[in-house]
């Protein structure tokens, strides 16, 4: 089984790099992860449950990291056993590169073997769950990954457009900047979502 895809996350190539590296935000954001543990460096540990067809089965595995090359990409090698389910093993090399208005392209190609019950019921229903699954992964982390990025755009305009407080002011155009940056914010932050979700 082979698959590629690049998607467009709405933060920029270091926050990508640090939030691919956190076991916190894998774990909330792999559909059926129950946990998710760094054992050094570059190995981790991981239980997730899973359905494809009539098959459902928590699977028990780990994830080693290689070819590192921060902030830019590396290898993942993994392999589980889904005790009667079967197993799977494979690797996925991993890229990241800057794309326009400070998101990042996240490229990705993976292969996988699997074997016992998986391997019977047809790589049809294996391979559309599995597309299923980078999906899942794929929206909640940009939208994870993305939403600290908006927070921090919707702070550093306001903090550099505030007017400084010198007294009591009655006109009301500090409260209608304000407002106007309260908008844009809102509007950037829509339309960095809507850009993740192509």
């Amino acid at each position: 089984m082979e698959m590629s895809s690049t998607r467009i996350v709405a933060a920029p190539p270091a926050a990508v790099w640090a939030a691919l590296n956190d076991p916190d935000v894998l774990k909330a954001c792999i559909p059926g992860c129950e946990t998710f543990e760094r054992v050094s460096d570059t190995e981790w540990r991981a239980v997730v449950a899973a359905k494809v067809g009539p098959v459902s089965a928590r699977f028990t595995g780990r994830v080693q990291l290689a070819d590192l090359d921060p902030p830019n990409g590396y290898t993942l090698k993994f392999e589980g056993q889904g005790g009667a389910a079967g197993f799977a093993n494979g690797e996925a090399k991993v890229g990241l590169a800057s794309a326009d208005a400070g998101a990042t392209a996240l490229a990705y190609s993976a292969r996988a073997q699997i074997g016992g019950k998986l391997a019977q019921i047809g790589s049809r229903l294996v391979d559309g769950a599995a597309a299923k699954m980078a999906d899942d992964f794929f929206e909640r982390f940009a939208a994870r990954v993305a939403a600290p990025a908006a927070e921090a755009a919707e702070v550093a305009p306001s903090a550099a457009l505030s007017p400084p407080v010198t007294g009591p002011r009655r006109d009301a155009s500090p409260y209608v900047r304000y407002i106007a940056m309260a908008a844009i914010a809102v509007l950037l932050t829509w339309l960095a979502f809507k850009g993740v979700r192509r």
